[in-house]
């Protein structure tokens, strides 16, 4: 078995392979000489194939998977985990966010007997106070109404071990939220700090807005059933609720049949359960569609070709 295994998902990195692949090859050399790098590329529009291929001529411990066609950053690195080989698999990007230099770190982490090491952010260079909070928001409601906790500040930059990644492989969900996948599995976890830097060129090319609120979605409804719950019960209040409301307005003109409730209070009430009830469906929505996708039984990810692998 391979001592390490480095998992990259990736898409559209040409400007940056070249010079992570030199500083994450110098950090793995302090540690091990058997390891091998595994890139999970979704098509891309630039030069990152040519670029992994090239790079594959010159160190045969590189690997690639290419995609049939874009699946997505979890569906990329759940495919490389599945056919990594190491004794100990590094989940990173190639945009120097996360830096290599900490493999080392969590390596020394993980010799104290820990199965997966987390790498928590201190810090997060140019990301704006509305990025930040929206993040900080988004992990602590998780947390609020999920079975499962997951670190806050932590994203999929991780070393797990072989153990933890056997686990994952058994997981079959279209919509998997690494972070939260890992936390389910459980064994002993800790963490190391870092500050994260900007990306080291270019802007990224998943988008970052639409994949925060997918990465959010997937871990409020993937990893509890209290939001279905309070609105089953917010759904039952306001439904007796309204059951009283028409009680008094029945009771009012069976006493007094002059009396005409007002227009515009029966339609502020009314306008106000409707928008209670489309957020209970939109809630309800939610669950039915993740049941749907999982009823469908699509795999989660279709492979093109696989470069420099023994099978």
């Amino acid at each position: 078995m391979t001592k390490l295994s480095i998992i990259i998902p990736v898409y559209n990195e040409a400007q940056n392979i070249n010079f992570f692949l030199e500083r994450m090859i110098g950090e793995i050399n302090k540690i091990t000489g058997d390891y091998e790098i595994i890139f999970a590329l979704d098509p891309s529009t630039d030069d990152t194939e040519d670029l992994i291929l090239k790079a594959i001529e010159k160190n045969n411990k590189i690997k690639l998977i290419l995609f049939s066609r874009r699946f997505g950053q979890s569906a990329a690195t759940m495919a490389a985990l599945k056919n990594a080989r190491g004794e100990r698999c590094l989940i990173i990007d190639c945009d120097l966010q996360d830096p290599p230099e900490l493999l080392n770190e969590m390596y020394l982490k993980m010799d104290q007997g820990y199965d997966v090491v987390l790498a928590k952010r201190k810090s997060r260079k140019g990301e704006t106070l509305i990025k930040r909070s929206v993040t900080s928001f988004g992990y602590n409601l998780i947390n609020k109404i999920s079975d499962v906790k997951i670190p806050i500040n932590s994203g999929d930059f991780r070393l797990i071990s072989k153990k933890i990644v056997n686990y994952l492989n058994e997981f079959d969900e279209p919509n998997a939220f690494l972070r939260g996948l890992v936390a389910y599995v459980g064994f002993k976890q800790t963490f190391v700090e870092y500050d994260r830097d900007e990306r080291f060129s270019g802007a990224s090319k998943y988008n970052k807005y639409l994949g925060s609120i997918k990465i959010a979605f997937n871990g409020l409804f993937g990893f509890g059933s209290k939001p279905i719950f309070f609105m089953s019960l917010l759904g039952f209040a306001f439904a007796f609720l309204s059951f009283l409301i028409g009680l008094y307005y029945v009771v009012v003109k069976i006493l007094d049949p002059n009396i005409t409730p007002g227009l515009s209070s029966t339609i502020l009430i009314i306008t106000f359960f409707s928008g209670l009830q489309l957020l209970a469906l939109g809630v309800l929505g939610e669950y039915i569609g993740r049941i749907y996708d999982e009823v469908k039984k699509r795999p989660k990810y279709i492979i093109d070709k696989k470069i420099n692998f023994d099978e």
